[in-house]
């Protein structure tokens, strides 16, 4: 069945989910009031920084943390509290891939083993077309078959990741949800798997939920982002118009914080970010106002006891701010002013 925006594969409707805190009072929540999809074939980006609440997300999705309130709907049908059976028939078309390629493969068990497990659950092959779709699979993603006898101690953690990403689509899944799955691979390895996410995307008409913290490795991959604070969407929108232009304060400064090669440069937008963000940040949603109210460098009273609707914004985004547009005229404003004060050079 193929799906659209009006019919998405993945459709999260007003999600929230709390957790007790161990203490007196109200609980933790974690995730509050959260809307999104995802269509076949796209990938959409979940962004925010540790706390925000875009693993919980994903782990709701898979059945592994229960809402405390909302809906998930896979392919049309309401998986928000499905049991065990039903769990087990979809992951079949819902798979995923964690963020740590050391713990996420038994270390007991061959590669071979492993991947040979999730042909038994969901196809019914005699063993020597198990081995060979095997094969196949691991040289989709860049192994031989000598990896069938290894055990996952033999491999790198790029290599180790590649297994996992076979793994999970050896199945043939329709949606993969990817929490942080390149976030502990070093630089040039993130970039390999980067690239074959995309190049199996777009061999197999997969759609992923790609959960991350660096806006820079979401934007290589997404066609749509949404940026998560504390629980909520900041700002969402086509992967291209939230990075270049991005319209919410917390956005802006995710972006600030990213590295750049330039140490003047570095060490200037780290004072700008000490400048801004002096207030500690702490995990849940804000039960009234708005969530970076206590971090935001344009906050206003209004903030603090008004929670600001995800409204429409320019480049088609939607965005939660009270002063995002008076806040983004002032930045041009400020940008032409610099252009016009450089000398000319003759």
């Amino acid at each position: 069945m193929s799906t659209s925006p009006e019919h998405p594969l993945l459709n999260i409707r007003n999600l929230n989910v709390e957790f007790d805190s161990g203490r007196p009072g109200a609980p933790l929540r974690a995730v509050d009031g959260v809307d999104l999809h995802v269509s076949e074939g796209e990938t959409v980006g979940l962004v925010g920084e540790s706390g925000s609440g875009k693993t919980t997300i994903g782990r709701a999705v898979l059945g592994l943390t229960e809402p405390t309130a909302g809906s998930v709907s896979f392919d049309g049908d309401d998986i928000t509290r499905a049991g065990w059976k039903k769990r087990r028939a979809l992951s079949k078309h819902l798979q995923v891939v964690f963020q740590d390629p050391y713990s996420s493969l038994n270390p007991a068990r061959t590669i071979g083993q492993t991947m040979s497990e999730t042909l038994r659950v969901h196809n019914k092959c005699s063993r020597y077309e198990t081995r060979e779709r095997v094969i196949v699979q691991l040289e989709k993603v860049g192994l031989d078959r000598s990896a069938l006898g290894c055990y996952p101690a033999h491999f790198s953690g790029g290599q180790r990741q590649r297994v996992a990403i076979a793994r999970a689509l050896i199945a043939e899944p329709r949606l993969v949800i990817c929490d942080e799955p390149v976030s502990a691979l070093d630089l040039s390895v993130q970039a390999q798997v980067l690239n074959l996410f995309r190049t199996l995307q777009k061999d197999h008409g997969l759609s992923y939920l790609f959960i991350a913290h660096d806006l820079a490795v979401v934007r290589f991959l997404s066609h749509r982002i949404v940026v998560l604070y504390r629980g909520q969407i900041m700002e969402q929108g086509p992967a291209e118009a939230v990075y270049q232009e991005p319209l919410h304060p917390y956005t802006q400064a995710l972006l600030a914080a990213a590295p750049v090669p330039e140490p003047k440069e570095q060490k200037k937008r780290r004072e700008e970010r000490i400048k801004h963000t002096t207030a500690p940040s702490s995990t849940g949603a804000s039960p009234t106002g708005c969530p970076f109210a206590t971090r935001c460098p344009h906050v206003e009273e209004r903030c603090r006891t008004e929670r600001p609707p995800l409204g429409p914004a320019p480049g088609n985004t939607l965005v939660a701010c009270h002063r995002w547009k008076e806040i983004n005229d002032a930045n041009r404003r400020q940008a032409r002013e610099l252009i016009g004060s450089k000398p000319r050079v003759a």
